[in-house]
Formats: C-alpha cells, structure tokens, sequence
C-alpha cells in the first residue's frame, strides 16, 4: 500500500504496461499460439497487439528473460525457452502474470487448509497464545490502515507451526517470505473493495479460522481457511476482470 504510494505516477503506470505485455505473452505461451522453443511475436507486433511503447516492450522482455521464460539470440529474436524439469525451487521470478498469482493462491488453498486442520488437533496452548497475538497484531493494522502484509504472513505461519509439521512450514514461511512479495507486487495494479468492507470481511475470515482451532475442531478449521483464502482468489478474480474490461 504505502510503499506504491510514493512511485510517481509515470513510474507506476509505466509498470502497469510492461505487465500488461507479460500477462499478454504468458497468455500466448499458455494457450499454446506460441509453442515452447518458438519465437516470440516481433516488438513490433507486440506493440500493436497490446497498445504500447517499444520501451514498455522492451522492459517487459528483458523481465522475461530474468525469469528464464524467454531467449533473446542475437539477430534471430527471442525465444520461448524449454520447459526443463523443475526443481521445487517455487520461484519468484516465475509469477510473472496474473494467472500465476491466481495458481499460487491455489497452491496456499491446498496446503494450508490442511496446516489449519493438523493445527486444531495438534496445536498447544502456548501456540495458540502465539496464533492469538498474530492475529491481534494483524487486526490493529487493519484498523490503523497500514500494510498488512507482514502481520497477515505471521499469522499463517503461526499456524503451520502449530501444524506440527516442519516441512508444510518451511514451504509456507518460503511462500510468505518470496513468493507473495512478487504476487502482491504483480497484482497491484488491480483496484480492491473499499477498505471499510474490506477490513471488516477479512477480520471476520480469520476469527473464524482462530476460533475453530482455538476449539480444536479440525474439520471447522479446514472450512474456514478454505473459504478464506478462496474468497482471497475470487476478490482477486474479479478485480483483474474489472481491470481488464475498464482497459478494453
């Protein structure tokens, strides 16, 4: 939030459009219309398809290539490159669109639907003490309107480390400390629902998940993460198709 603020609006905006065209070429590359190993539409193709500047192009491939996703070979253009086996690595400089965002949100459903679940059954009460001060923490910044991300990343991880299970935390604690930077930071050019209904609906979502651990009921815990992070996907869902159908 505050830390957008301070961009100049220029800057800002320049970034939106060299994200525009890496959600644009990602989407071809998804679609297939450019296979793996293929060559990239031309800068200038590129510049009419989406509606930019050479720059914003050239900003958004040289993004590209940082994340290993295209090529550029001296005098023949830039390349789709092969998908290699991956190592679990869960890169940041992959989520470089906002179907990527959308998966890693997928990603944090699955598993820590389950941390909330294992953490109900498992958890001691000094564990929920800590869960219990994460969430007044990310409560008192909501309210102040400050950036919540931290707080909000310390509550999950006071979770999952109720959960038990050190290896579904170490995965959590990499997502909350590499991945969800880069997918805020993609994302934030979306505009959100009005901080009021905002604030009050996602502090209803994590009450729930705390009083459902807090009265070891697994089954409740699981629902309730569940929900929230998939109502955190829809919001998100449809801010990008708002964004998306205000730039058509």
């Amino acid at each position: 939030m505050t830390e957008h603020s301070s961009a100049p609006p220029q800057q800002k905006r320049h970034r939106t459009l060299a994200q525009d065209v890496i959600d644009y070429v990602a989407n071809e590359i998804r679609q297939r219309p450019i296979e793996v190993g293929g060559k990239l539409p031309t800068e200038q193709e590129i510049m009419q398809a989406v509606g930019v500047s050479r720059s914003v192009v050239r900003e958004a491939i040289s993004h590209m290539q940082s994340a290993g996703l295209v090529e550029a070979r001296q005098g023949k253009g830039t390349f789709v490159l092969e998908r290699v086996q991956q190592q679990m690595g869960l890169d940041p400089n992959k989520v470089v669109s906002m179907d990527d965002v959308l998966s890693v949100l997928e990603l944090r459903i699955t598993l820590e639907t389950e941390s909330a679940g294992l953490a109900a059954v498992r958890r001691s009460e000094p564990q929920l003490a800590q869960i219990r001060e994460a969430l007044n923490a990310f409560e008192a910044r909501c309210m102040a309107g400050g950036d919540t991300a931290t707080v909000d990343v310390a509550f999950h991880l006071a979770i999952a480390e109720a959960s038990g299970n050190r290896f579904l935390y170490d995965v959590l604690e990499h997502l909350g400390s590499n991945i969800m930077p880069r997918a805020r930071a993609t994302s934030s050019k979306l505009k959100r629902d009005a901080p009021a209904v905002f604030i009050e609906r996602v502090i209803r979502e994590h009450e729930d998940i705390f009083n459902a651990i807090a009265r070891r009921d697994s089954d409740s815990a699981r629902a309730a993460m569940r929900t929230h992070l998939g109502n955190s996907r829809e919001r998100l869902r449809r801010a990008y198709e708002q964004y998306e159908a205000g730039a058509n």
